[in-house]
């Protein structure tokens, strides 16, 4: 917006006069218009698709168990909604900064050095958008002869999202440019990014042959510099295959765009968008608050109480919001306030809760789980299974560490719930505690897909919420819908371009590269494993756990169950080291979200964080050892 341009950072700078003056400052109003044109046209349909899929779905669910008369075409048309939903959470995502991005090296540039390492950020944004509208309207004009078997619609419905949402995120690119960026930083961006696409053009001989430089140059090079600038990692992702595929390959542009669709379009992934949207219905209708009280009343009153409910609670709401942030968001304002009259210090409350939220990565329903299953083949119901015990493992160090550092806590003053208020905490909190149970069981037992009973419990808590708890705000709806939309469009387009990327990898030869690699580490099984943990955890820190499953998933898991390691086992495996580097400092995003959540300065917690991480890191090596934390239940089934 206009607020957003400083005179020192505007054209004004570069230009001087009044009159220019006056032009730049009509510049920034048509670029403040055209934003917020794109911020009606893409949050209300999106908010409105997201409505769309919990009715669709939640009548094809009646239909099939309650009528036994499922509706035929009920699962192509969530999936023709789907994928529109996907491509326009991204634009709302990319509109309001949301996508996921690392900020820590732009965060410490001085404000002239920043403000160019935006407008370059744009520009690379500009160039990855470019880059995909021409293929991507040619794939769905292709599209248009093939039709859809259940509805008959060509193909080219659903296809075009892809196309009109690189439009719309190019026209904000755009406007961005003219909200924000000097005409100085301007030119300097396009002669930096247009040198480079020279330097690959006169360089693409040379490059053809030398597989290994190449894949060193994109790949490695490529996407770790515009991550670092703090782009999008979906536009890194995107442009670096875009390019190497231009210079290095033959192949034509729209296999990325068709790659991107079928990685992004999987019904198995609907899952995401819905327990996104139950996760925020939990907490703005009570349902976590119940449970913390709860949990309180339990064991409130012990030395170190409050920090074992922390544990609790996030053990019981985690995965179910498919956000960390908003896991951490629900549980910090119900128990930091009283944890601090008990004299807790800042920062290890912020240690607890990140590192709390690092051990229950492993639990269902556990996006990275469903990510997992989507793009390798391995059950759900069976990583579903085999996620608890990963998490109690964790659980346990932590409360071990909580033990030894509240021995000496002080609880005057603190009074000791009755039974009666035990047992009303208890009533209140049953049909929240409830939901995590049927959800987790539903899909375990195979009694309802992920997305079904993802589909059954908005509907559940929307009753639970309106009829028992009677307290939520109406208003909250709207920012709820959008929210979820957006968090929805900024996992699934990095899925898709990271699934362009693990096809550009494959077909390069480095999948078969890898695997003679991993395979010929020493320690066999037990190496590959321990090699695996530590490069899961390096990953986690910068990557985040979905983009680095989806874009190394299917070239690791094959080779884990070559060389006869259980899926289940090596699913927790990673999972739980990717939570354990998401969480650690210096470069763990999620340790810097928990700051963010709690309001207090990095530097406080970074120091106190360790001894959390250290048990973590025992129980990280525990599971590595013992498959049977994995795989004990699946057995006993």
């Amino acid at each position: 917006m206009t607020s957003r341009v400083h005179p020192e950072q505007g054209f004004a700078h570069d230009i001087g006069a009044p009159k220019d003056r006056y032009a730049t400052s009509k510049v920034v109003r048509v670029g403040s218009a055209l934003e917020t044109a794109i911020k009606w046209i893409t949050e209300v349909p999106a908010a409105l698709l997201l409505v769309a899929e919990v009715v669709l779905l939640l009548t094809n669910v009646t239909c099939r168990y309650v009528l036994h008369d499922p509706l035929i075409w009920g699962d192509e048309l969530a999936s023709i909604l789907f994928i529109w939903l996907s491509m326009l959470g991204a634009v709302v995502a990319l509109r309001r900064g949301e996508h996921m991005r690392l900020t820590m090296f732009v965060a410490r540039m001085s404000p002239q050095s920043r403000a160019f390492a935006e407008t370059l950020g744009n520009f690379i944004v500009m160039t990855f958008v470019l880059l995909l509208v021409r293929p991507a309207t040619e794939w769905a004009m292709d599209e248009w002869i093939i039709s859809t078997p259940a509805l008959d619609l060509p193909n080219t419905v659903s296809a075009a999202a892809i196309p009109v949402a690189a439009g719309l995120m190019l026209v904000l690119a755009i406007t961005r440019l003219l909200e924000r960026s000097s005409l100085r930083d301007c030119v300097k961006a396009l002669a930096l990014v247009g040198g480079v696409a020279v330097a690959l053009y006169l360089a693409r001989q040379a490059l053809a042959p030398l597989t290994a430089a190449s894949l060193i140059l994109f790949f490695a090079v490529g996407v770790v510099t515009i991550i670092c600038l703090g782009v999008p990692i979906m536009v890194a992702f995107g442009v670096c295959t875009f390019a190497y595929l231009a210079t290095v390959t033959g192949a034509p542009l729209s296999i990325v765009v068709s790659t991107m669709n079928q990685g992004m379009s999987s019904l198995i992934l609907l899952a995401v968008p819905l327990f996104i949207l139950l996760g925020a219905l939990m907490e703005a209708m009570g349902l976590a608050e119940a449970m913390i009280r709860f949990l309180a009343s339990l064991i409130g009153h012990k030395r170190g109480g409050l920090a074992y409910v922390l544990i609790g609670a996030m053990y019981l709401v985690s995965g179910i919001s498919g956000s960390k942030v908003a896991d951490m968001a629900a549980l910090a304002p119900g128990l930091f306030p009283e944890m601090k009259k008990r004299g807790a210090n800042e920062g290890d409350l912020v240690a607890m809760l990140s590192s709390s939220a690092a051990m229950s990565e492993t639990i269902p329903p556990s996006l990275v789980l469903i990510t997992i299953g989507s793009v390798t083949g391995v059950s759900i119901a069976a990583l579903f299974t085999g996620g608890f015990m990963p998490a109690v493992v964790g659980a346990v160090a932590l409360a071990a560490v909580v033990w030894f550092k509240s021995r000496g806590e002080i609880l005057q003053g603190v009074q000791r719930a009755s039974r009666a208020q035990i047992g009303r905490a208890f009533l209140v909190s049953l049909p929240a505690l409830a939901l995590p149970f049927v959800i987790r069981a539903a899909v375990v037992e195979g009694i309802a897909t992920a997305t079904e009973v993802a589909t059954i419990g908005v509907a559940y808590t929307c009753a639970a919420g309106l009829l028992l708890y009677r307290r939520f705000d109406w208003s909250r709806l709207y920012p709820i819908l959008v929210e979820s939309a957006s968090l929805s469009g900024a996992i699934l387009i990095i899925i898709g371009c990271a699934a362009a990327m693990g096809w550009a990898l494959t077909q390069s030869g480095f999948s078969a590269q890898l695997a003679s690699l991993m395979m010929a580490a020493p320690g066999g099984a037990l190496g590959f494993l321990a090699i695996s943990a530590i490069t899961f955890v390096v990953l986690g820190s910068f990557l985040e756990g979905i983009p680095a499953i989806v874009l190394f998933g299917p070239l690791l898991f094959p080779i884990a169950r070559a060389m006869g390691i259980s899926d289940v086992h090596y699913a927790m495996v990673v999972v739980f080291a990717m939570g354990l580097g998401l969480f650690a400092p210096p470069l763990g995003l999620g340790f810097y979200a928990a700051c963010a959540v709690s309001k207090v300065d990095p530097s406080t917690a970074m120091r106190r964080v360790w001894p959390y991480l250290g048990a973590l890191a025992v129980a990280l090596i525990v599971i590595v050892l013992v498959p049977w934390v994995s795989t004990g239940f699946l057995q006993a089934k």
